[in-house]
């Protein structure tokens, strides 16, 4: 295995989640290729990721880090692109991206850190957080429902759809891994704790299980993302590959 682990000072919180998407990108890193490989971030704690990796990057604006991944494809099509964006900068800024890039099938591959809170702004509601979520932005609780972005991503023809979580990073090396080496546009959710404000470890650690099948037809998918609705506090969450064209 390749050590691509930059000797620079960490700022994530000890405990981070975020340590676990290092893990596993550095896990796979030499069996993609280093000198093959772009790795494009955006605003947030998920972005520190492009100073801590020895690895082609690039930091772009807040939101944008697809369309810039997009272009980086564009200009080398011989590159693996990783998009490594948040939930905040995926899911509010950057979801016209998102899903116009899934819509267009373009061959890069989106990790979104969710930690289903605006973290490195200290502590403000996204559009993952559940209902009633409690924050700097909703003191008083939020008041609508988080929305599914697997579901939303079937639904605009992405042609690989998968949730892995930090707790499990063998798991989500295999599953950086197929995204990468899938042909098209490739969506992965990770759940990604954040320790500070919305610590989720004990939580997933019960309620996580791993698909049986390798990945499932469409219709199959469409209803097994909707198990968990991001809502409920008491549903067992799937991880894996629901989806693959």
């Amino acid at each position: 295995m390749e050590n691509i682990v930059l000797p620079t000072k960490n700022t994530w919180c000890p405990g981070c989640g975020n340590f676990g998407i290092q893990k596993a990108i550095t896990n796979i890193v030499s069996e993609i290729g280093k000198e093959k490989t772009v790795l494009v971030s955006g605003v947030g704690c998920h972005g520190k990721m492009a100073d801590y990796l020895d690895i082609n990057s690039f930091y772009s604006l807040h939101g944008r880090a697809i369309a810039s991944g997009q272009g980086v494809k564009m200009g080398n099509e011989e590159l693996n692109v990783i998009c490594s964006v948040g939930d905040g900068d995926a899911y509010e800024e950057g979801m016209a991206h998102l899903i116009h890039a899934a819509k267009r099938d373009a061959d890069i591959t989106v990790i979104v850190h969710n930690n289903r809170v605006f973290a490195l702004t200290i502590n403000q509601a996204t559009s993952t957080s559940p209902k009633g979520f409690i924050s700097n932005s909703t003191p008083q609780g939020k008041t609508e429902e988080a929305i599914n972005p697997l579901k939303i991503m079937l639904a605009v023809g992405a042609g690989f759809v998968a949730r892995g979580y930090v707790g499990k990073i063998d798991h989500l090396s295999r599953i950086i891994k197929q995204g990468v080496e899938h042909k098209g546009f490739s969506f992965i959710e990770i759940l990604q704790p954040c320790v500070a404000w919305h610590n989720t470890f004990a939580d997933y650690n019960e309620r996580v299980y791993e698909l049986e099948k390798e990945f499932l037809p469409l219709q199959e998918a469409e209803e097994k993302v909707k198990e968990w609705d991001y809502n409920n506090m008491e549903s067992k969450i799937a991880l894996g590959v629901f989806y693959k064209k």
